[in-house]
């Protein structure tokens, strides 16, 4: 009878034991169902550290579980600019420095956005520049040269991109060919905004200009404008999308950089860390959100030097006004983040998203 017992209770021991890993085997991983993608431009190690050395608030960049490093060179240039590095994020192939949502013999390639509307998901571009400028031109638009602004806006007219708040009011309404951009897409469905204080707005397409050309600096009294657009397009895409994509930029820190201006730079990334901290909170309490933060590339080779005045600080010292070639982190959370760990070209962020959002194409990196 002891024996009989026994042998009860090392099969229910067994059973217990391989219950959970059957479980494991047969649930499929989870998939996102928005995803918040924030681009830190000219943003490297150096500048997080650096920004965040003494900050007494809560640093987002340490909320994520999986870091891996991207490589940036362009088609033509081992040193990218914003407009190739953005462009990967977006087709999924290098191209010549300058160009926009084309590969490198100058072919315009489906992107990322294009393929999203296929799937009917909502998306939007959320920014400190202008919305025409290289970085969210990059994920509707397809021109031979970022300096193409005018064209660039013309890409509105597609549909593919349902939300774009930033700067840029003079690209759509004082425009060379007397075109008031803003008019015609009114008329096919898009809300229109034109106001310097941004406002909450209810809209499924959206387009709202808060300056003629670039945004004002955190310096010059922005305030949390950043913040306030990025929940204002996640809240309207959600309402009225099951799926949403939405892109934003701290454009600035990359221009603090170009001018070597350490405290300019310092400003625009805490602004962004308060964005991040926020889209994590939003992500964590709705748990289908995947988060992922990059940049298209480091600007100014800047270093933290020592500062033997005052050893418990440091002196920033910038090598450069341009952009280097330094590998950039990649920051990810939420369902599918597992994927962006390691070491891999900046195109292969572009593939795995096809892979974890279901979409059509070749989800092999190309380099």
């Amino acid at each position: 009878m002891r024996n009989i017992l026994l042998k009860i209770c090392l099969v229910s021991v067994l059973f217990i034991w391989f219950e959970p890993n059957l479980n494991a085997k047969d649930k499929k991983p989870k998939k996102p169902t928005k995803v918040v993608f924030l681009i830190g431009d000219g943003m490297g190690l150096a500048q997080i550290t650096g920004a965040m050395a003494g900050y007494t608030g809560q640093n987002a960049f340490e909320r994520f579980p999986v870091i891996g490093l991207s490589k940036t060179a362009s088609a033509d240039n081992y040193v990218t600019d914003s407009g190739a590095g953005a462009t990967v994020f977006s087709i999924g192939k290098k191209t010549n420095n300058g160009a926009i949502g084309v590969d490198s013999l100058g072919k315009e390639s489906m992107g990322l956005f294009e393929r999203l509307k296929e799937q009917e998901w909502g998306t939007a571009v959320v920014v400190t520049s202008s919305i025409t400028h290289a970085t969210p031109a990059a994920f509707y638009a397809h021109v031979a040269s970022r300096k193409s602004q005018e064209e660039i806006a013309e890409f509105m007219i597609r549909k593919n991109c349902d939300i774009a708040i930033g700067g840029g009011k003079k690209f759509f309404t004082q425009r060379k060919d007397k075109r008031n951009l803003f008019m015609e897409l009114n008329e096919m469905g898009y809300t229109i905004a034109v106001d310097t204080n941004l406002i909450e707005i209810d809209a499924k397409r959206l387009i709202y200009t808060v300056a003629d050309d670039e945004v004002k600096t955190m310096q010059a009294g922005r305030g949390d404008y950043l913040l306030r657009a990025t929940q204002m397009a996640q809240k309207n895409l959600n309402k009225y999308f099951e799926k949403s994509f939405v892109m934003v930029e701290g454009s600035q820190i990359d221009w603090g950089g170009h001018e070597n201006n350490f405290e300019y730079m310092k400003a625009e990334l805490l602004d962004f860390n308060n964005v991040l901290n926020a889209v994590l909170d939003a992500a964590a309490k709705d748990g289908n959100t995947l988060v992922i933060v990059t940049a298209d590339h480091e600007t100014g080779g800047l270093c933290l030097l020592e500062n033997k005045e005052n050893k418990a600080s440091f002196i920033p010292n910038y090598a450069s006004k341009n952009h280097s070639g330094i590998m950039v982190p990649v920051f990810a959370y939420g369902p599918g983040a597992a994927e962006f760990s390691g070491i891999y070209e900046n195109t292969a962020i572009y593939y795995k998203l096809l892979k974890l959002l279901n979409l059509h194409g070749n989800t092999k990196a190309s380099k």
